[in-house]
């Protein structure tokens, strides 16, 4: 979707719910017409940021910060707190890094190298069980774990949730996305890790150069943007903000 520019200048205020964003001299509003407020001063930032590198024409499709934000706001799909995390959790049935192929040699190798650690350090870090499985049922998750990671969950607020399942939709995997909120891995690091197998194919077959640089500079830019909007949710500075308490 894309629009022509019908403002000049960007800039940000604080208001009763929280920061607004004006273009010239009009309020932002979300989709369903509700007035654009934001819990934290740098995500309304973030967000002006995204409307004033727009050139002639508004391209939505690239501002992943206003649509997340947008989302947090109407909540079109009217899901709560419970629901979002089961969503969340869900991903780990179809894991990516829980999946693993018999062969070839070589990606069975790659993958053992490159996706073993992150298992392994999840499991640590919150005391869970996961394995890996190269049944097409993928690894049997004990319901400990399952519990662990919601309730783990269940300590974000509302807006960092809809970043993380963001996050998980773009990674495929719960797994790489925890690692990217706790900084265990960088966003390349975990974009990467997320496409090992198409890497791998490509390295060995070649691909279509620009097809295959375009859907990776989207998926980081898409994977950066809601690790962002999660830490910028999240910070202690937001969090007793009433936008967050609803």
């Amino acid at each position: 979707m894309e629009r022509k520019r019908f403002y000049q200048n960007v800039s940000i205020s604080q208001g009763e719910g929280g920061f607004e964003i004006n273009l010239d001299h009009r309020k932002l509003k979300t989709p369903q017409a509700k007035l654009f407020t934001v819990p934290s001063e740098a995500l309304a930032i973030a967000v002006a940021t995204e409307w004033d590198s727009q050139q002639d024409t508004i391209k939505f499709y690239t501002m992943h910060l206003t649509t997340l934000c947008n989302t947090s706001l109407d909540n079109p799909t009217q899901r709560n707190k419970d629901q979002l995390i089961r969503a969340a959790v869900k991903f780990l049935d179809t894991d990516t890094i829980c999946y693993r192929v018999e062969e070839p040699e070589t990606l069975v190798e790659l993958q053992k190298n490159e996706w073993d650690p992150i298992i392994e350090w999840a499991e640590k870090r919150y005391g869970i069980e996961i394995g890996s499985s190269t049944s097409i049922m993928g690894p049997s998750i004990p319901p400990q774990t399952r519990e662990v990671l919601t309730s783990h969950l269940s300590s974000y607020n509302m807006w960092a949730l809809q970043g993380i399942e963001f996050v998980v939709a773009q990674l495929k995997s719960m797994l790489l996305t925890l690692g990217l909120i706790d900084l265990r891995l960088t966003v390349e690091q975990a974009v990467l890790l997320s496409r090992l197998e198409e890497e791998y194919q490509i390295q060995k077959w070649g691909n279509i150069e620009w097809a295959h640089d375009y859907e990776l500079q989207e998926l980081r830019a898409r994977t950066a943007a809601g690790t962002l909007f999660v830490h910028l949710c999240s910070e202690s500075s937001t969090v007793k903000h009433k936008l967050l308490q609803e």
